[in-house]
């Protein structure tokens, strides 16, 4: 316990002289940026001035649309998803408190079929227009005139 105490008494001291200000001066903070070129001699004209302009601007308007995208997109992103699902859990929980769709009252407006589908009965499809038109015997249900 002694040497616990002793070691990381000896860290902060050593932290705190690593934070002084005459290391911070001999030791700069970022060791891997880069300045802006300066510009001297037959190379410092209009030109390269400008060029050199444009250059930092695209710098800082790359790095503001990626700050933009990863601390404002993707987490609207994560909540309209979260909110997605939360509405689709509660569609589906009323559903569940409905009588089965053989049970339920067929208004005279509902299934309306006065002529016949190009693509078969109205009620199943076939295979190419499976993606137009889609059946799904959960919550569609036809009764037969027969019935």
């Amino acid at each position: 316990m002694a040497t616990q105490l002793l070691t990381m008494r000896t860290l902060q001291l050593a932290t705190r002289q690593l934070r002084s200000p005459i290391l911070r001066h001999i030791t700069p903070r970022r060791f891997a940026s880069s300045e802006a070129p300066k510009l001297v001699g037959p190379m410092d004209n209009a030109f390269n001035r400008d060029r050199l302009a444009v250059k930092q601007h695209a710098a800082q308007s790359a790095d503001l649309w990626r700050k933009l995208c990863i601390y404002v997109v993707i987490p609207a992103i994560l909540l309209a998803g979260l909110n997605a699902k939360n509405l689709w859990d509660e569609h589906w929980e009323h559903w569940d408190h409905m009588p089965p769709l053989e049970e339920r009252v067929q208004y005279p407006y509902m299934n309306i079929r006065n002529k016949a589908f190009p693509w078969g009965d109205g009620d199943k499809v076939r295979e190419p227009l499976q993606i137009v038109h889609s059946w799904n015997p959960k919550v569609n249900y036809h009764r037969k005139e027969s019935e």
